[in-house]
């Protein structure tokens, strides 16, 4: 979620948000952005994986003019990392080889090209150069772990050409209820929209995951081999518009039902987990009134659960 979601939230619960919506426009960019880090969220995770400082390594990308970094809105998802032991450092540049092999995973979240950093408008074209995307592939080839999070639009568009290479097929769209055009989407394992699967089963019972809740992201399809961990709903739409946060009754949409939100797959020696919403690993809060959104929503009690069992299957441990 970006730190404009604050706007169209406020809208979900006015009884006239839908008709607003549909005959004019969210007028937002991301210069009005006022959703922050929530720096006081400590969840608990039960015994570390690692003593502090002992795990894997892991890179958080910051070199793509990333709209979450892990001194900035990924604050809560770094803190979440090193207190169950794992190393966590930025990488800042071009990806190379010799940078990647030093780190079991790579973090890449909402990373954009130059052009689109304070401009969200079409088109969205790819933040990483065609030599970036073949080491990216070939590192996770020889066994590296990579963790991809790519948010509503712009951000698909900014990464589908490096998803493209794990069969990923990116939607540069919102995912929206289709009547309320609500963006928050909870995901169970009681009506199938969350899969079985050693990420969502965990070591024991205590890290089980019943429900998972996203704040508005995009739509995925997996094209390649793979599994499907968050699948959307038969009410859920994909609205393409021009300018990010700009809707009306003009604005492309399609049915979203049976895509996805999140999917993991094996890639050679290497594991992919791939999302398509971004503050559901993080804690953030937006407005005055520090509304929270993300791991310290209320209902989203396992969000924090959920992105440790991801990264311990990423890093074998599942």
């Amino acid at each position: 979620m970006d730190s404009n979601k604050e706007n169209i939230m406020s809208y979900n619960y006015s009884p006239f948000r839908f008709a607003f919506l549909i005959t004019s426009v969210i007028l937002s960019t991301p210069s009005s952005a006022q959703q922050v880090a929530d720096t006081l969220f400590m969840p608990g995770v039960g015994a570390p994986s690692f003593k502090e400082g002992t795990g894997p390594a892991v890179l958080i990308d910051e070199g793509h003019s990333n709209f979450h970094t892990m001194n900035g809105r990924y604050l809560p998802f770094a803190r979440l990392l090193r207190r169950d032991g794992y190393v966590v450092t930025p990488q800042r540049g071009r990806f190379a080889r010799t940078d990647l092999d030093l780190a079991k995973i790579l973090v890449i979240s909402n990373a954009l090209a130059k052009e689109n950093e304070n401009d969200w408008n079409l088109p969205t074209p790819s933040a990483f150069d065609s030599a970036e995307i073949a080491t990216v592939r070939n590192w996770v080839n020889d066994g590296g772990s990579l963790w991809l999070i790519a948010d509503h639009m712009p951000f698909p568009g900014a990464t589908e050409s490096l998803a493209a290479e794990f069969g990923i097929l990116m939607g540069n769209g919102f995912a929206l209820e289709a009547e309320t055009l609500n963006g928050r989407i909870c995901f169970t394992r009681s009506d199938g929209t969350l899969a079985e699967h050693p990420i969502t089963q965990g070591r024991n019972l205590s890290e089980r995951i019943d429900s998972v809740v996203s704040f508005t992201g995009q739509a995925f399809r997996l094209e390649g081999a793979g599994e499907a961990l968050m699948t959307l709903d038969h009410n859920i739409v994909l609205l393409m518009p021009e300018v990010a946060w700009q809707f009306s009754k003009l604005t492309p949409r399609m049915s979203a039902s049976k895509m996805l939100q999140g999917a993991v797959s094996q890639f050679g020696r290497g594991r992919v987990a791939v999302f398509g919403e971004a503050a559901m690993f993080s804690a953030q809060v937006a407005g005055p009134n520090r509304i929270p959104t993300g791991m310290n929503d209320p209902t989203a009690p396992q969000n924090a659960r959920f992105l440790l069992n991801i990264l311990h299957w990423l890093s074998g441990l599942l």
